[in-house]
């Protein structure tokens, strides 16, 4: 069994796909239209044929309502690994990310959490040596 597709609810795809691809650097794998939606999916450069992230559309009632309450809780909806977390960091908050948590040591790995702009929080982080 493998992972390779996973999905974030977004409130609107083309401002996803902006934020997802010209500031956290991930690039577009497919797009594909769905009747008023697309099927549009990025993917990391370093690994283009592994694991996709869904930009899916919140426009579900149930999808809304999820997506508020666990940002509301400052739970992050994914997370994504860096090498360098003082240096992502800092290159996000030059791009203007808003951080919800700036980088933080928690024992094993160091870790932070952005807005993406589309109604979640994501994580990034830096596993720390043992």
């Amino acid at each position: 069994m493998k992972i390779k597709l996973t999905s974030v609810f977004v409130d609107d795809q083309d401002r996803a796909l902006g934020f997802y691809t010209g500031i956290l650097g991930f690039v577009k794998k497919q797009d594909l239209p769905v009747g008023r939606f697309k099927w549009l999916t990025v993917v990391s450069p370093e690994e283009p044929d592994s694991a996709e992230l869904l930009l899916e559309p919140s426009d579900n009632p149930a999808a809304k309502a999820f997506k508020q309450a666990i940002f509301e809780q400052g739970i992050p909806i994914a997370a994504f690994a860096v090498d360098d977390i003082q240096e992502e960091y800092a290159r996000l908050k030059k791009l203007g990310v808003e951080f919800t948590m700036e980088p933080t040591n928690m024992g094993t790995a160091i870790v932070a959490v952005l807005n993406d702009t589309c109604g979640n929080l994501i994580q990034i982080y830096q596993v720390t040596p043992a």
